[in-house]
């Protein structure tokens, strides 16, 4: 087994998913993060990459060869190399999915079919195979067969519409955001079908997650609202239209901090500090739709009297009255957080490649069961040997003859 790393948070030490098999043929982001998130507490990940290497190997910054973005999403997985575009890689597949509880995948709709590893088949080797897939738009619709990534889950679901100042472009996400939201919706879904299954002794199930559908699932009543008001939301800039004030404000050092005040007695807190009480009184005031209405002169009073003070004056007041405040961080600034510190919300792990690896924790704690990163990602096939000796008794011989072939 790969050497365990850090992130071992107070608790006894016990894997909430101790004992769960699931095997990741996802590629770059969106099923591998679900993968992630159940290796994450536990569960025995296996992640299987064409023996080109998934594409996520080489994207964003990388040092001496291994890719950071790598080291985080692969986590917690053996990885092995199969090329299951071949008959034989197929056949091996199948004999994998016997052992397994859990197959998550994200090829375009009917791949999986047409190398005879759809859900029919799977399910005839393994009725209690829980199966995750993961696509653009989801495994029906006339859109299904498109190629998507997470951008164009970000462009439809209407959160680049809405993200961006006021008079300037829809803004895409510096990061795979879709993707990490389906990521997320993705091992919950996972969790509900095995608890289904291991509840009500029942067989496994299939489940189709779109990049679109989570994303759009968390971005508000958008379409109620124009449903019943004939609303579309647009752009605000890092104003929001449900509240106010709430934006960003320069301090008198330079430094940025952020303000929200969705409670109305926090908004209050916040007019009483920057010297506006009589605003309080207003009979708009204790609506928060009203005080949107009334945010240039909200967020003027805010801006001015921030702007007129240093950085740590700023964050000591607003403390001292309970209002709602927090700087905002560059990389650097955040790793520095007494609070992240302290909470070990950044984890180092021992990584065999480039030494001492910080990297985000695990995104939850349960009491007793609190989850750990035991290793970064692997080298492409470094697990090959064990896993195939392991699970379908291949000696080194056979694992020559199939890499000759091009099948690992």
């Amino acid at each position: 087994m790969p050497p365990e790393g850090g992130g071992d948070r107070a608790g006894n030490g016990a894997d909430l998913l101790s004992g769960l098999r699931v095997l990741d043929l996802g590629f770059v982001y969106a099923a591998p993060i679900a993968a992630m998130l159940l290796g994450d507490y536990g569960a025995d990940v296996l992640k299987v990459e064409h023996p080109r290497g998934d594409p996520a190997r080489t994207h964003g910054v990388s040092k001496d060869g291994h890719g950071l973005w790598w080291k985080v999403i692969s986590r917690n997985k053996r990885a092995i190399t199969l090329n299951v575009g071949t008959t034989e890689g197929q056949r091996i597949a199948r004999r994998l999915v016997e052992q397994f509880d859990v197959l998550i995948e994200n090829f375009r709709p009917g791949v999986m079919e047409g190398w005879g590893l759809g859900p029919d088949d799977l399910l005839a080797i393994n009725p209690r195979l829980v199966m995750l897939r993961v696509s653009g738009f989801g495994q029906t619709g006339p859109y299904a067969q498109r190629r998507a990534f997470g951008t164009l889950a970000e462009a439809m679901s209407g959160f680049a519409h809405q993200t961006g100042a006021e008079d300037g472009p829809p803004t895409l996400p510096p990061f795979g955001l879709a993707d990490g939201v389906a990521g997320i919706a993705g091992a919950l879904a996972v969790m509900m079908a095995l608890h289904a299954r291991d509840t009500r002794a029942g067989s496994g199930r299939v489940i189709d997650i779109s990049l679109l559908e989570p994303l759009l699932g968390i971005l508000g009543p958008g379409p109620s609202a124009y449903d019943q008001v004939g609303l579309v939301p647009g752009r605000h800039g890092n104003r929001s239209p449900n509240n106010a004030p709430r934006n960003t404000y320069l301090t008198r050092d330079g430094r940025w901090v952020a303000i929200s005040a969705s409670a109305t007695s926090v908004a209050e807190r916040v007019m009483r500090l920057v010297g506006r009480p009589e605003l309080t009184q207003e009979a708009w005031f204790s609506s928060a739709s009203e005080r949107v209405r009334h945010g240039d002169e909200l967020d003027g009073a805010v801006a001015e009297w921030i702007r007129g003070r240093d950085f740590q004056d700023v964050m000591a007041a607003f403390q001292d009255v309970g209002a709602a405040l927090a700087p905002i961080y560059d990389m650097r600034q955040l790793l520095d957080d007494p609070h992240v510190r302290e909470r070990e919300t950044i984890t180092t792990v021992a990584d065999e490649d480039l030494g001492p690896l910080r990297m985000q924790n695990v995104m939850f704690r349960v009491v007793g069961a609190p989850g750990r990163v035991r290793f970064a990602g692997r080298r492409l096939g470094q697990d090959n040997a064990e896993v195939y000796r392991e699970l379908l008794g291949f000696g080194v011989d056979d694992l020559a003859d199939l890499r000759q072939r091009g099948v690992i």
